[in-house]
């Protein structure tokens, strides 16, 4: 098949659903037993439950997890997606050929009210370093099909890594068209960073002209709300040709629960929320119930072990880190200040276990590229051109220490090629890392990329980064771009390179995708080279350069 017949299959063929029956030999449809008890499975669904899609995630060298929730309603305000309240026996097969005829694994799975319905299904014993093809079955339903993967083995370096990562889909402020054109893209692995979907109501966090789309719900506080919500994002088109496309690594920031809240901490303390735990746990809960994990970030109460470590055999190993739940509360509230509380030694991002976590990972790593796949913005960027320091209180920056701390452990522990990816801001940006971010003559340590976001903050605009004055004000910063869309990278032993894909639009569909910037990190030369800058487009210029008020307000502006 063409490359681009696979793609048109992959896009098409598997976010609409393969039309074929499920092989005999997987769903025994000569069987009369099989038959009833197919029956006696879908008894109480009137409607097609697969409304929410499909999903795979957290691949190793001899499988994944497979994902799906039954929701025959899912913008229902219980949160329970029109189930009847008991569980259901859900098949899934796994196939080695995209054309779903050659069965290697299948069984069943329980999807149980008590999960939302969900079904988690670890496979194992599987080939590695190759594409497989998956769907589950109800009764006479039959899901969409999705694509995914297994790692290289651990010896192995496989071929070269295409990685795309993204942030910030904010549903009312436009549509999720770059998940479609990543879907495209037709990617080995996608991560996302953070702010899959977010905690408002309807018109409160709200762009210039209006919001395109609109939550339904009130703002998620109990589990119903947050069942409601995710339900909402997963039913989206483009968000479904994404998940069925490639396996994905997830990690959660702050809209998942509540906008920059810090372990125990919501985001506005002085409002008295004596409910804000039992919030946190509903919220955890659903996450794990809408996400392909593995049964180790099953939440117990307001806990959920998101931080975990995947291999892409010896070219990468993927640090995914929790930077929300651990954290000491922002030293001086939120928003870009000049704090003592920043540099205190005793505060932490990560808390100390992860953080000795961390430490060990890169002693014992023998990977190519270590690949650190955060939350927050991890360079230092002051607003400020004088003496004072002014930063993100949300950011690393508010961690000075911790940063610190984490920059030399890889330093000491010589990892061959530190990257760190980050979402968050709403921007692409390409930066150095540092150790000491005040002598800018210093050697640089590190790369981080940060892709922008998929649709938070309206179709943005285009602008020379070469004008904006954080890269005068930090050196080491070394690209900045506000329209919306995705990096997507490629991860081989001599560099990774990284393409900076923009949509000139999300307030209305269909929209293309241009590379605006490439960056590549070449193997042991630390930080960023630029490679390809696509000219300003003129459609979407801005007519003055980006100032540091407008840069602060799109980035920490909330109701």
């Amino acid at each position: 098949m063409s490359k681009l017949n696979r793609r048109h299959f992959l896009v098409t063929g598997l976010a609409a659903g393969a039309a074929a029956a499920i092989p005999a030999t997987a769903a025994h449809a000569d069987d009369p037993a099989a038959e009833t008890a197919q029956s006696l499975a879908s008894r109480g669904l009137r409607a097609d439950p697969f409304t929410l899609g499909v999903a795979s995630g957290d691949p190793d060298h001899e499988g994944f997890v497979l994902w799906t929730r039954l929701a025959q309603e899912p913008l229902a305000e219980d949160g329970l997606g029109g189930m009847p309240q008991r569980p259901f026996t859900v098949q899934w097969q796994v196939y080695a050929d995209e054309r779903l005829r050659r069965v290697v694994r299948s069984g069943v799975a329980v999807a149980a009210p008590e999960w939302g319905h969900s079904v988690h299904v670890e496979v194992q014993n599987l080939s590695s370093d190759r594409e497989y093809w998956y769907r589950f079955r109800v009764g006479p339903y039959v899901s969409p099909a999705g694509r995914t993967r297994t790692a290289p083995h651990p010896l192995s370096y496989g071929g070269g890594l295409a990685m795309a990562f993204v942030s910030c889909a904010q549903f009312e402020h436009g549509y999720f068209t770059s998940y479609r054109r990543l879907a495209e893209e037709h990617p080995d692995l996608i991560l996302h960073l953070g702010d899959y979907q977010y905690e408002y109501t309807k018109n409160t966090y709200t762009i210039p002209g209006g919001n395109i789309r609109h939550h339904e719900g009130p703002e998620t506080e109990t589990l119903a709300n947050y069942r409601q919500r995710h339900a909402q994002y997963k039913a989206d088109p483009d968000l479904q040709v994404a998940h069925a496309a490639a396996p994905w690594l997830v990690v959660w920031d702050d809209h998942e629960l509540d906008n920059n809240w810090a372990d125990e901490v919501p985001e506005k303390p002085e409002v008295p929320q004596p409910g804000f735990l039992t919030r946190r746990e509903a919220a955890f809960r659903a996450y794990y119930e809408n996400m392909p994990l593995r049964r180790t970030s099953i939440p117990r109460g307001i806990d959920m072990q998101l931080y975990r470590r995947i291999r892409w055999g010896r070219m990468a190993t993927f640090h995914m880190l929790d930077t929300r739940q651990y954290r000491d509360d922002q030293g001086c509230g939120d928003g870009y200040k000049d704090c003592p509380a920043s540099v205190d030694p005793a505060r932490s991002i990560t808390g100390a276990e992860q953080e000795a976590w961390l430490m060990d990972g890169f002693r014992h790593s023998r990977a190519q590229w270590d690949i650190l796949g955060q939350q927050v913005f991890f360079a230092q960027r002051d607003n400020n051109a004088g003496p004072a320091k002014i930063t993100s209180q949300d950011a690393w920056d508010g961690y000075v220490a911790s940063r610190r701390r984490i920059t030399q452990g890889w330093i000491d522990a010589e990892v061959r090629n530190p990257v760190v990816l980050t979402g968050d801001v709403h921007a692409h940006w390409a930066s150095d890392l540092k150790l000491d971010y005040d002598d800018p003559t210093g050697p640089s340590v590190g790369a981080e990329l940060v892709a922008s976001s998929i649709s938070t903050g309206g179709n943005g605009a285009d602008s020379d980064p070469a004008t904006h004055p954080f890269l005068t004000i930090n050196p080491h910063l070394k690209f900045y771009n506000n329209q919306r869309g995705y990096v997507l990278t490629k991860i081989e032993r001599e560099q990774m390179s990284a393409d900076f894909k923009v949509v000139p639009r999300v307030t209305e569909p269909g929209a293309d995708v241009h590379t605006r910037a490439t960056f590549v990190v070449e193997d042991r030369v630390p930080g960023v080279q630029q490679t390809y800058l696509r000219p300003l487009d003129p459609t979407v210029l801005r007519t003055a350069p980006m100032t540091v008020e407008e840069t602060v307000r799109l980035e920490t502006e909330r109701p």
